[in-house]
């Protein structure tokens, strides 16, 4: 039912993609697996379909050969890292996540942010909408962009942010579907929430819920603070 919102037994490519990026494998490996469970090649996976793709998922993570030959073989269940679902977590807190956006692209990235004269290390949404813009990208793709991009609401998008934005725009740009909530992996480091003790509170969903709470994180310096320190 996650991915099959409108409940009709069938599974769209867009929704799809965004749902199995969340296993972590290569672009390559999951166009792979979508060939060999979309048989009839329409762009839309039947439930026996989605089903077959979930297992090469487990098979691609468990070092299997992508092949409706691995279906046969016993793997445990595909593993989804969204934070924002209690049922599929993988155990990784989104701190663990390596970064989605790569040191190179963000060098470029930060070279563009630059260009644009940002105030105080931010930009506004004026100085932004031309970039956008200049991709040619529909502008409900670039709605989309902005507002998964503006991580802390704050209508300013400071360098992590504005690589977000980038990075969505290169994706948009080479027909990947641009997500609906911000992938863990694309959370930029400094925008993620800290863990304090492990275990000792629950996770918080990273995309889901950033939306209800406008203000930003209290420093890590206001946390410890907390803590009594006379004896």
């Amino acid at each position: 039912p996650q991915v099959d919102s409108a409940n009709a037994g069938r599974v769209l490519a867009s929704d799809a993609a965004v749902f199995l990026k969340k296993s972590g494998l290569t672009d390559l490996v999951l166009g792979k697996i979508w060939d060999l469970a979309d048989t009839d090649g329409k762009g839309i996976l039947s439930k026996q379909e989605f089903f077959v793709a979930l297992r090469l998922v487990a098979c691609a993570q468990n070092g299997l050969d992508v092949s409706l030959s691995s279906l046969n073989l016993p793997v445990p269940p595909p593993r989804f890292t969204d934070t924002g679902s209690p049922l599929l977590l993988s155990g990784t807190a989104p701190s663990d996540v390596p970064w989605a956006v790569k040191l190179e692209d963000k060098a470029k990235y930060d070279a563009i942010f630059d260009s644009l004269n940002p105030v105080n290390g931010l930009l506004s949404g004026d100085k932004v909408k031309p970039v956008l813009l200049n991709s040619k990208l529909p502008v409900d793709i670039l709605g989309r962009v902005w507002e998964l991009s503006d991580i802390d609401r704050d209508g300013m998008l400071d360098r992590d942010e504005f690589a977000v934005a980038m990075f969505l725009v290169y994706c948009a740009l080479e027909k990947e579907p641009v997500p609906m909530s911000l992938p863990a992996a694309l959370v930029p480091p400094s925008k993620r929430k800290p863990i304090s003790v492990p275990g000792a509170m629950p996770l918080i969903p990273s995309s889901a819920s950033t939306k209800e709470s406008h203000q930003p994180l209290p420093p890590v310096g206001i946390l410890a603070a907390k803590t009594p320190l006379t004896q």
